[in-house]
């Protein structure tokens, strides 16, 4: 009995035993199944995931191109900027984190949490700016809470800096951040979410040069983010840097003299088109837009009734009033309506048909050729000389004088302007010329409408003998070694549609518009040089040609447009300028003056000629 007992106890523990060997079996069976699964289905998904749990690329920001004036001086440059960054994975809590957060560095938490909601899909372990260009007191915060900030990170990373606030901002423009509609496009192949792109003047047209391409550091990070160990480094790629045709101090000058002031001056080299000067005015502090402008300084920009974001010098068109009858002069010569020796006589008026036609100077100018009607500006002379042209020729010799049309300078939204011609108000209007209007266009009246780089271009074109330059902002580009990947040549657009002789009587009555004993710009004589100019008054609002109005009495926005165009020295220019001052009443008084402060300053000349005469209205 003893004995079955105790065969049954064995067989009892031997089942015991089998049955625990084959749970074992079992387990080992399922782990083995499990880590065949692991290391050969889905092994190449995990080795990723673990990768990038401890192994992460970092984007390494390129510093954007530079950009320097004709004489090698540095306008704009590339500064170090603290960004606050956020890898969502590395957070315990990223609304608690970015609340905590927000009460250190006084930030709106809805303004940062809505800055994670933009990245979209971006992945967990790749950082989400928040904030970019944080101030130094911020850093200090972040920096002396960081243990208390998981996932919270400070990326230093280059950012644009524009030297001379306000300086050039037209010409040089400014920066702004890419959006997801252009990130989908090809247009910018080495840009990302979150970088900033040309948005205006030479920062845009040149965009492809300055950008850069960025580069990459591949790093081993602990549990908590932080970087344990760099594996490798693709150094970024610089921008190119840009020479300009620009002269700062000359530049510098023209924006002290348009202070306070609306309007624009362009200052021209006639001999290859180069832009020496590019100045519109009001203007704006390009670092606003650094990081993104806030809305109330846009608000404030926007809403400014001098328009401090239109570029005055190409975008803004104006009445080119009597400098226009440089353009009349040619025609009506070319076209052998008047020769150097034909007379007219102005006796203050014009009568046609049954209207008088007034010339400024209300008790006239006698009798007149056309050198004389230039230098006194008589609008007289003109009436009659566009009369005899007719609508049409007229236009004809604008177009090829460069009016009318973009000068193809390399800045975005250039005007046009407007030449009117007999078929254009037909299309325009359903209505047909009238012979009266050919008299308002004739003095640069009624339709027409000129850009002052337009007339900066043709002021030089009558300069160096007919020929007419695309306007050049930019002479060279070099890499960060300073080696020459392109160079941007002079351009040849076209020339004046005029013959020597002609050009030479349109010259010698510019050149007493200053120099004679009745020039309308005697006023500005520099002594040691002969200045060659034509002074214009632009007329605001609609009125009846040669009608006089006191323009003391009219409010500031009614008062007439001044122009100034001229070239120095005579025989031998080096610089052509072109100056609007927005109801600045008399070219002659308020922009002739800018004119020949920035000539004196370019020649090298210090004293103006005083002169106790009036200068003309022209």
């Amino acid at each position: 009995m003893y004995e079955l007992n105790k065969n049954a106890d064995r067989d009892w523990i031997k089942q015991r035993i089998m049955a625990a060997g084959l749970c074992i079996l079992i387990v080992f069976v399922l782990l083995f199944l499990r880590l065949v699964f692991l290391q050969l289905i889905k092994g190449e998904e995990y080795r990723r995931l673990s990768e990038t749990n401890c192994v992460r690329l970092k984007s390494i920001k390129q510093s954007r191109g530079l950009i320097y004036d004709r004489n090698k001086k540095l306008l704009v440059d590339n500064r170090p900027s603290f960004d606050l960054v956020m890898v969502l994975e590395d957070a315990v809590s990223v609304p608690d984190t970015v609340s905590f957060l927000s009460s250190l560095i006084h930030e709106p938490y809805a303004d940062l949490m809505d800055n994670i909601q933009k990245a979209g899909n971006t992945a967990f372990y790749k950082p989400v700016t928040l904030k970019k260009d944080i101030s130094r007191d911020q850093l200090a915060i972040v920096e002396a809470h960081k243990f208390d900030l998981p996932g919270i990170h400070i990326e230093i990373e280059p950012t644009r800096y524009y030297i001379y606030p306000k300086m050039a901002s037209h010409l040089l423009g400014y920066l702004g951040e890419v959006n997801r509609e252009e990130l989908q496009t090809e247009k910018y192949p080495h840009v990302k979410s979150g970088d900033n792109i040309g948005r205006y003047g030479v920062e845009k047209s040149f965009e492809p040069f300055l950008q850069g391409r960025r580069g990459g550091r591949q790093v081993e990070v602990d549990v908590n983010g932080r970087v344990v160990k760099v594996l490798k480094t693709v150094p970024p790629v610089s921008g190119n840097d840009l020479h300009l045709t620009l002269d700062f101090s000359l530049q510098q000058m023209a924006e002290d003299l348009l202070k306070d002031q609306e309007g624009a001056v362009v200052a021209i080299d006639p001999a290859n088109g180069d832009i020496l000067v590019m100045a519109s005015s009001p203007s704006f502090d390009q670092n606003d837009f650094i990081g993104g402008i806030s809305n109330e300084k846009w608000r404030f920009l926007m809403d400014h009734p001098g328009h401090p974001m239109t570029n005055k010098a190409i975008q803004a068109e104006y009445p080119p009033a009597s400098t226009y009858k440089m353009v009349t002069a040619i025609a009506a010569l070319e076209e052998k309506s008047i020769d150097r020796h034909s007379t007219t006589f102005c006796p203050g008026y014009y009568v046609f048909g049954n209207r008088r036609y007034h010339c400024w100077s209300k008790y006239g100018h006698g009798k007149l050729t056309v050198e004389a009607a230039i230098t006194q500006s008589c609008d007289v002379f003109f009436y009659q000389a566009g009369e005899k042209v007719g609508v049409d020729a007229l236009a004809q010799y604008a177009n090829g004088c460069g009016l009318g049309r973009a000068t193809g300078v390399a800045l975005a939204h250039e005007r046009a302007g407007l030449i009117p011609t007999a078929a254009w108000k037909r299309s325009r209007f359903q209505e047909s010329w009238q012979a009266g209007e050919t008299l308002s266009i004739s003095i640069g009246q009624g339709f027409n409408l000129v850009t002052p780089l337009q007339m900066a271009v043709f002021t030089a074109a009558l300069a160096n003998g007919g020929t007419l330059y695309r306007p050049r902002i930019v002479k060279s580009i070099e890499d960060s070694s300073g080696n020459v990947i392109k160079k941007i040549e002079p351009e040849i657009t076209g020339g004046i549609p005029a013959g020597k002789n002609t050009l030479e009587l349109v010259k010698k009555g510019l050149l007493d518009v200053v120099q004679g004993d009745r020039g309308t710009a005697r006023g500005i004589r520099i002594k040691g040089i002969e200045m060659a100019g034509k002074t214009g008054t632009a007329q605001v609002f609609s009125r009846k040609t040669g009608e006089k109005f006191d323009n003391k009495k009219l409010a500031r926005t009614l008062q007439d447009h001044a122009w100034f165009v001229c070239y120095a020295p005579a025989q031998n220019p080096v610089i052509a300028i072109s100056v609007i001052i927005e109801h600045g009443e008399h070219g002659s008084t308020a922009a002739a003056p800018v004119a020949g402060a920035l000539v004196k300053k370019y020649l090298g000349f210090s004293e103006l000629e005083n002169k106790t005469e009036p200068a003309g209205e022209g």
